[in-house]
C-alpha cells in the first residue's frame, strides 16, 4: 500500500541528509581555511603556558595536540553554525515558496 507519510518522511530525511552533507563539506573548508592561521597565532602562547607549568619536554606533543583541538573545534563549530544556517534560509525559502 502506498503511504503518503512515508513518502513525504522520505523527502526530509533527503533533505536533512543533503543538509548535513553540505554542512560537513562547508566546515571542512572553513576549517582546512581557517586552521593554520588560529593556530600560528595561538600555538606560541600555549606552547610557553605548558613549558612553564608542565616542562619543556612536553611542547611537542602539546604544539601537534593543540593543532588538532583548534581543527576541531573550527570544525564543529563551523558544521554547528552552518548546518543551522543552511536550514533556517532552507525553511525561509520553502515558506516564502509555498
Amino acid at each position: 500500500m502506498f503511504n503518503p507519510h512515508d513518502h513525504r518522511n522520505k523527502r526530509q530525511q533527503f533533505f536533512m541528509q543533503n543538509i548535513e552533507a553540505l554542512a560537513n563539506i562547508l566546515a571542512f573548508i572553513t576549517a582546512f581555511l581557517a586552521t593554520p592561521e588560529v593556530w600560528a597565532r595561538s600555538v606560541g602562547w600555549v606552547v610557553t603556558y605548558t613549558s612553564q607549568r608542565y616542562g619543556p619536554e612536553f611542547e611537542g606533543p602539546v604544539s601537534l595536540g593543540w593543532f588538532v583541538t583548534v581543527a576541531l573545534l573550527i570544525f564543529f563549530g563551523a558544521r554547528a553554525t552552518l548546518a543551522t544556517a543552511i536550514l533556517a534560509a532552507g525553511l525561509t525559502l520553502a515558506v516564502r515558496v509555498v
